[in-house]
């Protein structure tokens, strides 16, 4: 099948958050399933400086704007991607959302409408490339309308469109006047189209007029039906719930190996668990943490690498620290965000020097040396669409303590007598939303790790769960054919 995948992101072309590893995996996954697949992004100024192969497939002129095709590959997987060089809606400094003082860009609904009609003109080769999709995948609001350009505007006979929600809170809302900026047909402006309470609702677009709409949970495309989690876009998520499906995403196999993992101090597989050890004792000295505790035995370290905000949760560890303080636990965080919540951790962690270390940035390194230094991985989030860190983290034996929520609870099997009999358990979780279930749960985790033979038990089962990306992409190629 002729693949278009189209999304606002791509690694290790540009990154700002898990879409882009997905952006990338979930093609490169396609095409080893022998699919024939082209990304498509808009080519940053970021972006172009990296490429050191590139063509230009064609010159266009359109809406008074002269647009490039730039034709560019991602080694060594060899992956197509397209590039849509527009200079006024892409060439500027920034990340692709947010300028350099992290303000959106006052542009953004005109810079992703231009990106949404470009890509529907070449899903059905009226740009020169000799080349029609099948199925165009769409992701998250920044391509919503590809669906509405080509079921109301572009094509007769469209080809067939998927459309997934990455996260339902990001829906990309502008004011009236976008939509008249934009074009588009007067009927479209409805409850039934794209308007939303008075503004015009770019993953709209996606939600009611693709074929097929996925969610990267089976747990998530359940809760999104709800008002808790529905954002209110519920009601029409009720009304297409049989063309919703929750496929949870993969993770590179390659990247995140313990077995071969560059970052890390100790290389380590389930038959050699015990060399892990090195990594928390180089984790520990990294932080400035002790190795044993008075008594003589381990702390249990705790490791977070997450964006600070709201939605992960970090106010219910930030009400814990006090209780969690009293415990022989130590907790390293690597993220960056929320200013409140990165002055509040960074106060903890010189309140608590000998227990707490934080580090406010982006390090790639680092996190690779958390997840497999700490014992415990914390992700306390109030939603979790799918997640990867915990992902990656039962992969190298660092057993996830999560709230029980979206791919959350789809994949992390929580710990108890059951569960650890039946050999089923890789983790631990809560499901409160409340500082109090979090440290009871720390303190499960705690006891458990107090038994040396069963906390084995617990990695071994963790270190053996499939999230390859193949068997994701076999999900989405069914989809595919489906359509």
């Amino acid at each position: 099948m002729n693949i278009l995948f189209t999304s606002s992101e791509v690694y290790p072309l540009i990154k700002t958050g898990g879409l882009a590893d997905v952006a990338y995996n979930l093609p490169k996954a396609l095409k080893n399933l022998h699919q024939s697949v082209r990304i498509l992004m808009p080519a940053y100024s970021s972006v172009l400086k990296k490429l050191s192969n590139s063509k230009v497939l064609n010159t266009i002129q359109l809406k008074g704007e002269s647009v490039k095709i730039i034709e560019t590959q991602i080694y060594p997987s060899r992956l197509k991607v397209w590039l849509i060089d527009c200079p006024p809606y892409f060439d500027r400094p920034g990340n692709p959302y947010v300028n350099e003082q992290g303000q959106d860009w006052h542009d953004n609904a005109l810079r992703f409408g231009f990106f949404c009609e470009v890509a529907a003109l070449i899903a059905t080769n009226q740009l020169g490339l000799k080349w029609q999709a099948d199925i165009v995948h769409c992701n998250d609001w920044q391509s919503g309308l590809i669906p509405v350009y080509l079921q109301t505007i572009i094509s007769k006979k469209p080809p067939k469109t998927i459309f997934t929600i990455h996260n339902l809170a990001y829906q990309g809302l502008f004011p009236y006047s976008t939509f008249t900026q934009l074009h588009l047909p007067d009927n479209l402006w409805s409850p039934e189209g794209l308007e939303y309470y008075g503004q015009m609702s770019f993953i709209k677009g996606g939600l009611v007029f693709a074929d097929t709409i996925t969610t990267v949970s089976p747990r998530y495309a359940e809760e999104i039906l709800t008002p808790e989690f529905g954002c209110g876009l519920e009601g029409l998520l009720q009304h297409r719930q049989h063309d919703l499906v929750g496929i949870i995403n993969g993770i590179d196999e390659r990247e995140w190996n313990p077995a071969k993992d560059v970052s890390i101090t100790q290389h380590y597989n389930s038959r050699t668990l015990p060399a892990k050890s090195d990594n928390k004792q180089a984790l520990q000295t990294e932080c400035g943490f002790t190795q044993k505790l008075a008594n003589g035995k381990q702390p249990l370290l705790i490791g977070m690498v997450t964006r600070l905000s709201e939605q992960k949760g970090i106010d219910l560890l930030i009400d814990s620290i006090p209780a969690l303080t009293q415990l022989p636990i130590q907790l390293v965080i690597l993220g960056s965000g929320d200013l409140h919540y990165e002055n509040t951790l960074h106060a903890a962690a010189k309140k608590y020097p000998d227990k707490i270390h934080v580090i406010t940035a982006y390090d790639e390194s680092l996190a690779h040396r958390i997840i497999a230094g700490a014992d415990i991985f914390l992700m306390p989030s109030r939603y979790e669409p799918c997640g990867l860190t915990q992902l990656y983290s039962l992969r190298y034996g660092t057993l996830p303590l999560v709230r029980a929520v979206g791919g959350l609870a789809n994949t992390v099997v929580n710990s108890n007598d059951e569960s650890i009999n039946n050999l089923t358990a890789t983790g631990f979780s809560f499901t409160e939303e409340n500082p109090l279930a979090l440290q009871q749960s720390v303190k499960y985790a705690l006891a458990c790790f107090a038994q040396n033979s069963l906390w084995k038990k617990i990695q071994l089962t963790a270190m053996k769960k499939d999230f390859s990306w193949k068997k994701s992409a076999q999900h989405y190629l069914q989809l595919y054919q489906e359509c």
